[in-house]
């Protein structure tokens, strides 16, 4: 078979769904191949014995800018989460909220006893800092780690290892917190300035929802691509011809079909466990202040979005980050100290190994935008192009059809 189109994008998770809609309103010919049975990548939900068990722990933070481009979110009817932390240390459960979100919580963030009175001061001003200056100052800014940023902006010991470390480590699945500054700094942004939340159906209706005004006649399920090339891309069922190609891959996969890319990637894990009672009334983070370093959050996420559990049951979701997970009896054992409560009744749902989560970031990031355009028509996308993030799957998409849209007229 050898069909032809103006554009192929390679990869139907969010960033080639972005790169498709733009290419679909400016009425260029394209035609998206997947090799899998759905769309969406990484961003996906299974329903287990009635709970939704989206396939690692993510949420949806409405700060993100390309969302607007792209849907509604009122369609996603989202459950938001409160804006902070839970922290474990010893017997005492310390609460820190964000004061722009919940005001009357800022004196008790300011007296919890994690770090200094002058830790929280100094971390609520580098928080306020990266959400009032343009991005362009914050991504100027001269390059470190995000853990040399924040001992830089006097940050102790104390409150890196006690709340920071714990937190940032679930957010870039790096618990040496060698990511960047500059994605430090736009996570910052996105946490003061959104409001963080999960999809009455799951996660896997953000890709649903972006999807929708796509013809589907021009979405290739169950089509893996063997090989790219300059204006073909070769399937199991023959090649297609085209003007442009957009790999939108994981970078494993991107890597193989353009050998010039390379990405180090990071693994995570989520434990689902269904409780008949829940451990917190809160829809809160919580994170473990004792360092010990098993769990890197659990939170109820049926506090937030009632459906993600049946009826008169509860989902807790617990994050361990590393290349393997510890057994269930031992984050069970966690769970008991964490949430200050017994675990003897809950169910262990399914545990989700994510092995390529998230890219990794360390510096140096530049301004988070690797250039899209490799030469002679091949055009890539992925988060590992711009942050590493949902927000950064979707720019890049977005940035990537630009490039294609920029070259065919110009051609």
């Amino acid at each position: 078979m050898l069909a032809e189109t103006d554009v192929v994008i390679v990869g139907g998770g969010l960033a080639g769904l972005a790169a498709a809609r733009r290419l679909h309103r400016a009425g260029v010919p394209w035609r998206l191949l997947e090799a899998g049975d759905r769309l969406g990548g990484r961003v996906a939900t299974d329903v287990v014995d009635g709970y939704l068990i989206d396939r690692g722990f993510q949420v949806l933070n409405t700060a993100y800018p390309r969302l607007g481009t792209l849907l509604d979110t009122d369609r996603l009817h989202l459950g938001y989460f409160t804006s902070g932390v839970l922290v474990r240390k010893g017997d005492d459960l310390l609460r820190l909220v964000n004061p722009l979100r919940e005001p009357t919580g800022g004196p008790r963030t300011a007296l919890a006893g994690i770090g200094t009175l002058l830790d929280r001061l100094r971390f609520a001003a580098l928080a306020t800092g990266c959400a009032t200056v343009p991005p362009s100052r914050l991504l100027a800014a001269p390059e470190t780690t995000a853990e040399t940023a924040l001992r830089r902006a006097g940050l102790s010991d104390a409150i890196i290892e006690e709340l920071l470390r714990p937190f940032l480590s679930g957010v870039f699945i790096d618990r040496e917190l060698s990511t960047s500054s500059h994605v430090l700094a736009m996570v910052l942004r996105s946490f003061a300035r959104g409001r963080i939340g999960l999809p009455a159906e799951g996660m896997a209706a953000l890709p649903r929802t972006i999807a929708d005004p796509l013809p589907v006649d021009l979405l290739d399920l169950d089509t893996p691509v063997a090989e790219v090339n300059p204006g073909r891309v070769r399937t199991q069922a023959g090649e297609i011809r085209c003007r442009a190609v957009v790999v939108a891959v994981d970078p494993p996969a991107a890597s193989a079909l353009l050998p010039a890319l390379t990405t180090v990637r990071m693994h995570s894990y989520t434990t689902y466990h269904s409780t008949p009672e829940p451990p917190l009334s809160e829809p809160i983070l919580l994170v473990d202040g004792d360092r010990r370093e098993i769990v890197a959050n659990t939170v109820v996420l049926s506090n937030a979005v009632p459906t993600y559990a049946p009826t008169g049951r509860h989902l807790v979701a617990t994050s361990v980050v590393g290349p393997t997970a510890p057994p269930e009896p031992t984050i069970r054992a966690e769970l008991t100290r964490l949430y200050g409560r017994s675990t003897a009744d809950w169910a262990h749902l399914t545990t989700v190994a994510v092995p390529q989560a998230l890219p990794a970031a360390p510096p140096p990031q530049g301004r988070l935008r690797k250039p899209v355009a490799m030469g002679n028509g091949l055009f890539v996308a992925g988060d590992h192009r711009d942050s590493p993030s949902i927000q950064g799957a979707l720019s890049s998409g977005w940035r990537a059809a630009g490039a294609v849209l920029a070259e065919l007229r110009g051609g």
